[in-house]
């Protein structure tokens, strides 16, 4: 950690030292439940701590990566060298007419119980998603016919230099499970949601709907990161694996599921290696079978352990 001392004592001034972690192991910050640790974890408790933080990082030379609640993430096993923003306490979420401004750190979850409360329509399909909506705006996130284009009017982010920066619909450059965010590197701070007024009671049946056709179709009682792998064109990716007779095969304690082929698990205690391992598997018997090449949709970050590298 002497490289980072100049680092530390500025992050001291900006940040409550709670708020800073040594060697945290990014299994607790992910859905996957795997992963080595981070150099530094830090959780900041506002937009101007983020601010100061990405500048900090920039004027160290560290790299610096930011999460919200790690549900899309997937960390090899030697961690990640640098320093991971965790933006789950930056949660505030608002109701103004018939729109809502989300905080990035605020779960998609809150955000579509809040629309429920509010009478608003158009978050049901997002009330089942894992994570944070500042993970879903970035990725441009979807499920069920629906989309965040659908319902995303602005956003507040914060550029590479550390300077807040409003992206309007037209400047966010959403395409499918992507958006300006992922392309140019920048940190969503809030989303500001247009929705339409509805019927709670046909608003609570459709998020219940979706709700079982999760719990019966997806296997929810094993860490994950969702759907591994992005929709190839013309193709749907689960039936293609199921279709190269891969449902079920385990590759360590990791396992393509049985419920859903589109899924790879963490069956018991896989390791990251594990994961990666039945996910080029995969990949390459679809690949050979079909001719289509599968994209992971899950984001994979860090670095092997220094035993599995190759010498």
């Amino acid at each position: 950690m002497k490289q980072y001392v100049e680092l530390f004592k500025q992050l001291y001034e900006v940040i409550d030292k709670a708020n800073i972690m040594i060697d945290e192991p990014m299994k607790n910050h992910t859905y996957f439940k795997v992963g080595g640790p981070a150099d530094i974890l830090v959780t900041p408790e506002d937009i101007k701590e983020i601010q100061a933080i990405i500048r900090i990082c920039k004027e160290n030379g560290v790299k610096y990566y930011l999460i919200g609640n790690g549900s899309n993430l997937l960390v090899k096993d030697g961690g990640i060298r640098g320093v991971v923003i965790k933006l789950s306490k930056i949660d505030k979420i608002e109701v103004e007419g018939n729109k809502i401004m989300a905080q990035s750190g605020a779960t998609l979850y809150n955000v579509a119980e809040v629309a429920l409360g509010s009478g608003l329509k158009g978050m049901e399909f997002a009330s089942g998603i894992p994570g944070s909506i500042g993970g879903a705006a970035a990725m441009n996130a979807g499920a069920y016919d629906g989309e965040m284009s659908m319902v995303m009017e602005s956003m507040l982010a914060i550029d590479n230099n550390g300077e807040l920066l409003t992206l309007t619909k037209g400047e966010m450059e959403l395409d499918y499970r992507s958006s300006a965010i992922l392309k140019y590197g920048y940190t969503v701070v809030s989303v500001t949601l247009n929705l339409q007024v509805g019927d709670v009671e046909v608003i609570k049946a459709r998020m219940d709907t979706l709700a079982k056709r999760r719990s019966d179709k997806q296997p929810l009682e094993y860490p994950s990161a969702g759907s591994t792998f992005k929709r190839p064109e013309g193709h749907f990716a689960g039936k293609l694996i199921e279709d190269c007779g891969l449902k079920g095969t385990y590759v360590g304690e990791a396992q393509v599921s049985e419920k859903h082929s589109g899924f790879i698990i963490n069956k018991k205690n896989a390791s990251a290696k594990d994961i990666l391992e039945l996910i080029q598997l995969v990949q390459n018997q679809v690949k050979e079978k079909f001719g289509v090449q599968l994209h992971t949709e899950v984001k994979i970050w860090g670095e092997e352990k220094e035993s599995s590298k190759q010498v």
